[in-house]
């Protein structure tokens, strides 16, 4: 007790200069996938796309990134173990956010997208397992977490390969492609608004309700979210009767791609507000874990959630994205394959769907290796030809090389506060 007694102000001070470090990196890597596929398609500017990204990412985060936390993220390791050396948990969170945070900058300034979630994880499992003890980790969970890299990118890819395949037989590859994308893209855009809906409703404002001591089922929440798509898909009907068919020759599709350019801004705002409210738990769950010893000088299994912590998380997000995002949107919208409006919608599409199926049975999986996986699919449908393999293998390298450099650069951090502080 003596070391929080002495050090508590210290301690936590620095663990918010880790918390806001780690929120940087989830802005500067993570929400490419919020918006990689609307640059890349050209359906938004770098500068529109980040200034959305800021807006919505932002308010995901403060509004509704506040559930009661567990302070240690997703369960992997037992609290109980830290019972009579709670400062030992203090570190090792600090020890985590920096971790996490030094390899996502590396991972940005090299335009990989990896994931914020296994960054923290391995970070997490890195200090518990050397620092506390082995049996402090719950294995079972790592293993899931683990399984989610081949499960989460395989089902995006397989969704979103038989949406661009259905956008393909319907609208593209007919005689005329205007008159069809008419005639389906409102069925396109129900899609698109049930499924955003699902998603803000599973992963965004589910802490919101809770607050208000409201509990929706997942068949209530997929009613509102019909309600949603069919309220999209009337607003639809009636932009799409202001659209002229200017295609010519040279370009037949101009005009079907502009209704799919404006359906990726529906999808672009929908999911930057999922991200934030889900990802920021990234960084401001480690922080609050710490704020939470801190403060009581004991190890609880939940800590509530202060309104500052999720404000320095939304600013952290922001500052990232606004300073760095453009290479890891980059990577994702142009580098690994051709992006147009249709085929970033498609993409986008399927990792909505991916993520409301992962929320409705328990999947946990990584938004970035949805997202990847999606755009895998897209380029997948029009040949192996139109995927460019070597950046493909760089991204799943730098995915396996992830919770390894989480673990190894937490273990150096831990022993490095234990030495000072103790």
């Amino acid at each position: 007790m003596s070391i929080l007694a002495e050090h508590g102000q210290t301690l936590l001070i620095l663990a918010c200069l880790f918390g806001v470090f780690m929120a940087w990196g989830v802005g500067a890597n993570d929400v490419a996938n919020a918006m990689g596929t609307s640059v890349g398609s050209r359906a938004l500017t770098i500068k529109q796309a980040i200034l959305i990204a800021m807006i919505f990412e932002f308010l995901g985060a403060y509004l509704a990134g506040g559930e009661v936390t567990s302070t240690i993220r997703k369960g992997i390791i037992d609290p109980a173990t830290m019972a009579d050396t709670p400062e030992l948990l203090v570190f090792g969170m600090m020890s985590a956010l920096l971790a996490a945070g030094t390899w996502l900058l590396v991972a940005s300034i090299l335009g990989w997208p990896v994931s914020t979630t296994h960054s923290i994880v391995g970070a997490i499992v890195g200090f518990a397992a050397v620092g506390i003890s082995f049996d402090a980790v719950a294995w079972g969970k790592v293993g899931k977490i683990v399984a989610s890299w081949v499960v989460s990118p395989v089902l995006a890819g397989t969704i979103s390969f038989f949406l661009f395949k259905s956008v393909q037989k319907l609208i593209l590859n007919t005689d005329n492609p205007f008159a069809n994308a008419k005639r389906y893209i409102p069925i396109y855009m129900f899609a698109v608004g049930f499924l955003m809906a699902m998603v803000t409703l599973l992963k965004g404002l589910k802490h919101v309700f809770k607050d208000m001591g409201v509990k929706l089922s997942f068949i209530e929440n997929a009613g509102l979210a019909a309600i949603f798509g069919l309220l999209v898909m009337f607003i639809g009907i009636w932009m799409l009767r202001k659209i002229k068919d200017v295609g010519n020759e040279d370009n037949r599709f101009a005009s079907v791609e502009r209704v799919f350019a404006v359906l990726m801004i529906f999808t672009a705002c929908a999911m930057a507000f999922a991200h934030g409210s889900n990802d920021v738990a990234n960084a401001v769950g480690p922080l609050a874990a710490v704020y939470g010893v801190v403060s009581t000088g004991a190890v609880a299994a939940k800590t509530t959630m202060p309104s500052w912590i999720l404000l320095l998380g939304g600013i952290g997000i922001v500052i990232g994205l606004a300073t760095y995002g453009w290479k890891v949107i980059a990577t994702i919208g142009k580098k690994i394959t051709e992006l147009t409006p249709s085929r970033g919608f498609a993409a986008e599409l399927g990792a909505a769907a991916t993520v409301v199926l992962a929320s409705g049975t328990g999947l946990p999986i990584s938004t970035t290796h949805t997202l990847v996986g999606a755009v895998l699919g897209v380029g997948l449908a029009r040949g192996i030809g139109a995927l460019n393999l070597r950046v493909i293998g760089t991204i799943f390298t730098s995915w396996i090389i992830t919770l390894p450099a989480g673990a190894g650069l937490a273990i150096l951090f831990f022993y490095l506060f234990k030495g000072i502080f103790s």
